[in-house]
């Protein structure tokens, strides 16, 4: 039998250990350690949307291909066409990272002969915080713009605020997420200086757990949605979105999941209430080289013709 003392033991060591999960910040709020930073405003919802978009690549031929030198420098190459337009786009992406100094160079150019520079620092001027300076160059037209980026994250944190510079005045872009024991709360907003006004007025609120996610928003008071998230078990993923338009009597919704075949293999499936079914199917033939196969059938129309079909290959080394 348990004795009075041992018990008063076990209670007393359960209440340091659930102490100890816990950090204070200085504004006297407890974030629990797995939330203690919370996503960014743009990555609230983001596992539900990886489950409707990612493993699929309707009416596209792709190729990526990512390599790494000796020295550090990342080379990222991607590449497809499209099969209604016959239309072939490309990129190409080099990063080097200075870690001892936090930062980052990233040089990129597509094949709409676009050129951009970005240099990142990380968590040198202060714990959490980024700065990015963004710069495109267009040879053809001679347009040039510019971005700066801050970006500053902490316990129950993340904050955000962009400024693209232009000659008519800059916009500047922010952005909030407070999280607390799994909830979200965040607000995103756009300041024109041209204009002198907001042009963008986003809210969103969310809860997340481990293997549970929910994520609702509404955007410049006109444009609301929802989405779940659920890991039903190691092997099965599950989404459902929802969306409506103030003034409009239809409501967009779309269910889907993505199952594991085995360690090398996966299976996507998505439909929405237009009858738009989707399927994918991803395969790792080697270490560095994975194979997505997927088609998009109008089910509306189905002997009518129409449907997609995308192929992708990535290659890693």
């Amino acid at each position: 039998m348990e004795t009075a003392t041992e018990r008063k033991m076990k209670e007393k060591n359960l209440q340091s250990t659930k102490d100890k999960s816990r950090r204070r910040n200085k504004y006297g709020l407890f974030c629990v350690a797995p939330m203690a930073i919370p996503p960014s405003y743009v990555d609230l919802g983001k596992s539900a949307r990886d489950i409707f978009n990612k493993g699929y690549g309707f009416g596209l031929v792709k190729l990526d291909v990512k390599t790494k030198s000796a020295s550090g420098v990342e080379f990222t190459t991607s590449g497809s066409s499209n099969t209604d337009t016959g239309k072939v786009n490309g990129s190409l992406e080099t990063k080097y990272k200075w870690a001892e100094y936090g930062l980052t160079f990233t040089e990129k150019w597509n094949t709409d002969n676009t050129l951009g520079t970005e240099i990142a620092i990380e968590d040198q001027i202060a714990k959490g915080l980024k700065l990015t300076f963004d710069t495109t160059f267009s040879p053809n037209t001679g347009k040039k713009s510019g971005k700066i980026k801050s970006a500053y994250k902490r316990e129950c944190l993340n904050l955000g605020c962009d400024v693209d510079f232009d000659f008519a005045g800059p916009a500047i872009h922010g952005s909030a997420v407070f999280g607390y024991e799994g909830w979200l709360a965040g607000y995103q907003m756009t300041f024109d200086s041209a204009k002198s006004k907001l042009t963008r007025n986003n809210f969103s609120v969310g809860y997340k757990t481990g293997d549970f996610q929910l994520h609702t928003n509404v955007n410049d008071g006109s444009e609301f949605g929802g989405s779940i998230y659920q890991k039903v078990s190691d092997n099965l993923e599950t989404a459902v979105n929802l969306a409506w338009t103030a003034g409009s009597n239809s409501t967009r919704f779309g269910i889907a999941a993505k199952y594991k075949l085995d360690s090398t293999a996966s299976i996507s499936a998505k439909v929405n209430n237009s009858s738009l079914v989707g399927v994918g199917y991803t395969q790792t033939l080697r270490p560095g080289v994975k194979l997505t196969l997927s088609a998009l059938i109008d089910g509306k129309s189905i002997n009518a013709g129409g449907h997609k079909l995308g192929l992708g290959l990535e290659l890693e080394a």
